[in-house]
């Protein structure tokens, strides 16, 4: 199991967190997805190590962007 974590800029309620959470649960391998909406934590687990990139399109697709790794 991996566990990796970054920063989501441009979240301002739940919304936003649920947007998140439901793009980036689609990306495959992904098997939990934690969204702390106060600091922009993004926390993604999956079995394997899975693409940043994949991660990234997943975030731009909900509308926000990934501002790094946390």
């Amino acid at each position: 199991m991996t566990t990796a974590m970054y920063t989501v800029s441009g979240m301002t309620c739940g919304h936003c967190v649920s947007a998140v959470t439901e793009e980036v649960t689609a990306v495959p391998g992904v098997t939990d997805v934690d969204v702390d909406l106060a600091s922009g934590r993004l926390t993604v687990t999956s079995d394997a190590p899975v693409d940043e990139s994949a991660v990234r399109a997943a975030v731009d697709e909900a509308g926000y962007e990934l501002a790094g790794t946390a």
